[in-house]
């Protein structure tokens, strides 16, 4: 019985977060660039790990003979997950044919035209990732990875505009 109260809370919990989620989209992501439908995101991996971490922290939180290690270790994990969910779940290029938008979570999101790409610089990681640097106009730098979802038809609508 226990375990499908705890099933029901989990599936409560992805519900009203996915309910959440689309309420924010429609909020703020009203700009060209989100309703263009192109994007370049992070691996939600380890977003869904974060996801996960988070739902553990709280049952670890509210577990009835909480001791005193187990109510800091649940709070350590919750604060972990919250934190690569919301990293990894909110961080994200935008674009369409004229400009791009980089956006991630408390920050602001920048609008950029293709052609304030100044220069571009590539990097070998190990393992076979590669990284590159946008460097543009005014001295900040977006960067992508090889990894990410979307971000070779990025760098083709990029690289046409630039």
């Amino acid at each position: 019985m226990q375990y499908v109260i705890i099933l029901l809370i989990a599936a409560a919990i992805f519900g009203i977060c996915h309910l959440v989620d689309r309420a924010f989209t429609k909020a703020f992501r009203s700009k060209a660039q989100h309703r263009s439908g192109l994007a370049v995101r992070v691996s939600k991996t380890y977003g869904l790990i974060g996801t996960v971490l988070i739902i553990l922290g709280i049952l670890a939180i509210i577990t009835p003979d909480t001791g005193y290690l187990l109510l800091v270790g649940g709070i350590i994990v919750l604060l972990m997950g919250a934190g690569l969910a919301g990293h990894y779940l909110t961080k994200g290029i935008f674009y369409d044919g004229e400009s791009f938008l980089v956006s991630g979570l408390l920050k602001k999101g920048r609008t950029y035209t293709y052609r304030e790409i100044k220069e571009q610089r590539l990097y070998l990681i190990q393992g076979g990732s590669i990284v590159i640097d946008l460097i543009m106009e005014d001295g900040s730098s977006v960067s992508l990875q090889s990894t990410m979802s979307g971000v070779y038809p990025f760098l083709d609508t990029a690289f046409a505009g630039w």
